[in-house]
C-alpha cells in the first residue's frame, strides 16, 4: 500500500521550485489571467441572450443550454483535471485547458445554428473546468505558508472582479460590435488573450518535478462515480426550462451517486492515491471553508442575475447600463480582495465573519434604498453605495476563505483539493440561481409584473442564504477559540 501524507502542511516535495523562484510571479499573472477569462465567460453572456434569440432564432431551451450548459460541464471536469495536474504537473493540463477554449471560443462566435452554439459551450465549459485547479494549485506549488495570502487575495479579487464585470464588458461589447453581430464579440476577446495564455503558459510555468511520481493512475471509476452525481445533482437546478417537477428526483440520485463515490474512495484510498483524498473534510480550515464557499456562492452569484433581469427587462435599461450598474460592487471586491490577501494571516476567520457581514448589510441596504429612490433618479444611482459596501465585504470572504481553506492541504493534492472546493461553488452558484431565480418569478407573477417587488423578495433570500454563511463562519470562530 503507497505510503499518503496525512492532510496537514508538508514539506514541499524535491524538485518543485523553490520559494525564490524567478518566474513565480509571471507565471501567477498568466493564471489569473486565464481564471479571469474562464470565470468571465460565465456572466458575460447573459447579456448578449436577447441578441442571441434574434440572430439564430434560438429557443428558450437553446438558450437555457447557452447559459447553463457551460456551467455544467465546468463543475464536472474540476476534481479529475485537478488531479491530473496533481499527477503530471499543472502546465501540461494548464495549456491542453487554454487551447481547447481558445479553439472552442472561436467555435462559438462562429456558431450559424442554436446547436453548433450549444455543443461549443459545453466544450468551453469542460475547459474552463480543466484550467481553473491548475491556477490554485499553481499557487500551492510556488507559495508557501503565509506567503500564499497575497496571490489567493490576487485569486480572489480576479473572482469577484470577473463575475461582476460580465455584465458590463458583454454591455460594451454588444453596444460596439451592434445587436445583430456583438454577441458574436463576446466570444471572440477571448481568442488574443487565449493564444497569449497558451504560448506564455508553456514557457513560464513550471515543468512536471522531477521528485514528482508520474505513474499515478487517475482512478477511473472514482471519476465516473462523481461525474454522475455531480451532473445528476447540476441538471435540474441549472435547466430551468424542465417544468415536470420530477427532474427534483435526479438530485437525490446524484446525492447518493456521491456517497457511493465516498464509499469507494475510501476503498480505493487503501490500495492507491485517490482522486480525491476525503479526509480534507477532516481537516476544520478545509472542511469549514469549502462549506462557507457553497453557501456564499449559493447568494452571491445569483444577485447579478436577477438585478440584470431588474434593470433591463424590467425597468428598461440598456445592457451596458445594466452592467455599469454593477460596477461599484466589482471595484469593492477588487480593491478589499488585495487587502484580505495581505491581512488574513493576522485575522483570519473572523475577517471572512466581517466581510459576510458587510455583504448581508450591503444587500439588505439595496432593498431599504429601493423603497426610497426620488422621481427622476436613476436606479443605478441609487443603489451604488450599498452595492460597493456589498463589494468590499465579498472582497474579504472569497480571498480569504479560499486562503484559509485551502492552507493545510499538502501540495500534492492542491489541484483535486481545489478542484473540490470550485465544485462546491459551482454547485452552490446553481442552487442559489434556481433557487432566486424562482423567488424572482414567483413574485413577479404573484405581483401582477411588478419588477420591483420580484427584485425586493429575490435580495432578501440572497442575503438570508449568505447570513447562513456568517452563522457556519461564526461557529468555526466559537470553536477555534474554545479548542
Amino acid at each position: 500500500m503507497r505510503d499518503r501524507p496525512s492532510p496537514g502542511p508538508t514539506a514541499r516535495p524535491a524538485g518543485d521550485p523553490p520559494p525564490g523562484h524567478r518566474r513565480r510571479w509571471p507565471a501567477l499573472g498568466v493564471g489569473l489571467v486565464a481564471a479571469f477569462m474562464t470565470l468571465l465567460d460565465v456572466s458575460i453572456v447573459n447579456v448578449a441572450v436577447p441578441s442571441m434569440e434574434r440572430a439564430l432564432g434560438a429557443s428558450p431551451s437553446d438558450l437555457q443550454w447557452v447559459l447553463s450548459g457551460y456551467a455544467l460541464t465546468f463543475g464536472l471536469v474540476l476534481v479529475p483535471a485537478g488531479r491530473f495536474g496533481d499527477a503530471h504537473g499543472r502546465r501540461t493540463a494548464f495549456v491542453v485547458g487554454i487551447t481547447l477554449f481558445t479553439v472552442t471560443s472561436a467555435a462559438a462566435g462562429l456558431a450559424p445554428s442554436p446547436a453548433w452554439l450549444v455543443a461549443a459551450r459545453l466544450l468551453q465549459g469542460a475547459a474552463a473546468g480543466v484550467v481553473n485547479p491548475q491556477v490554485t494549485g499553481l499557487i500551492q506549488e510556488l507559495f508557501q505558508g503565509p506567503e500564499r495570502a497575497r496571490p489567493f487575495g490576487l485569486l480572489g479579487a480576479t473572482i469577484g472582479i470577473s463575475t461582476a464585470v460580465g455584465p458590463l464588458l458583454g454591455g460594451l461589447l454588444i453596444h460596439v460590435g451592434g445587436t445583430e453581430h456583438g454577441w458574436r464579440w463576446v466570444f471572440f476577446v477571448n481568442v488574443p488573450v487565449g493564444v497569449l495564455a497558451v504560448a506564455l503558459g508553456w514557457r513560464l510555468l513550471p515543468h512536471r518535478p522531477r521528485g514528482r511520481p508520474d505513474h499515478r493512475r487517475l482512478d477511473p471509476f472514482g471519476v465516473v462515480l462523481l461525474g454522475i452525481g455531480v451532473l445528476l445533482v447540476l441538471l435540474p437546478l441549472v435547466q430551468q426550462q424542465w417544468r415536470n417537477p420530477a427532474r427534483w428526483l435526479l438530485v437525490p440520485a446524484g446525492l447518493l451517486a456521491l456517497a457511493a463515490f465516498a464509499g469507494w474512495e475510501r476503498w480505493y484510498a487503501r490500495r492507491r492515491e485517490p482522486l480525491f483524498d476525503l479526509r480534507l473534510f477532516g481537516v476544520r480550515s478545509y472542511g469549514l471553508g469549502a462549506l462557507i464557499a457553497l453557501i456564499y456562492f449559493g447568494g452571491f452569484t445569483a444577485i447579478f442575475f436577477v438585478f440584470t433581469l431588474y434593470l433591463q427587462n424590467g425597468l428598461g435599461y440598456s445592457a451596458l447600463v445594466a452592467g455599469l450598474a454593477i460596477t461599484p460592487f466589482a471595484l469593492g471586491s477588487a480593491a478589499a480582495s488585495a487587502i484580505g490577501g495581505r491581512i488574513v494571516n493576522r485575522y483570519g476567520r473572523p475577517l471572512v465573519a466581517v466581510g459576510l457581514l458587510a455583504v448581508v448589510g450591503g444587500l439588505l441596504s439595496v432593498v431599504l434604498a429601493l423603497d426610497r429612490v426620488p422621481a427622476g433618479v436613476p436606479v443605478p444611482w441609487w443603489t451604488a453605495a450599498p452595492l460597493l459596501l456589498a463589494g468590499l465585504g465579498s472582497g474579504l470572504v472569497i480571498a480569504p476563505n479560499q486562503t484559509l481553506t485551502l492552507s493545510q492541504v499538502p501540495v500534492r493534492q492542491a489541484g483535486s483539493g481545489a478542484g473540490m472546493l470550485q465544485t462546491g461553488q459551482r454547485i452552490g452558484s446553481a442552487a442559489g440561481i434556481a433557487a432566486v431565480g424562482s423567488t424572482f418569478f414567483s413574485a413577479l407573477a404573484a405581483s401582477g409584473g411588478d419588477w420591483s417587488v420580484a427584485f425586493r423578495n429575490s435580495l432578501l433570500i440572497a442575503s438570508g442564504t449568505i447570513a447562513l454563511a456568517l452563522v457556519a463562519a461564526l461557529v468555526d470562530i466559537l470553536r477555534s477559540r474554545r479548542g
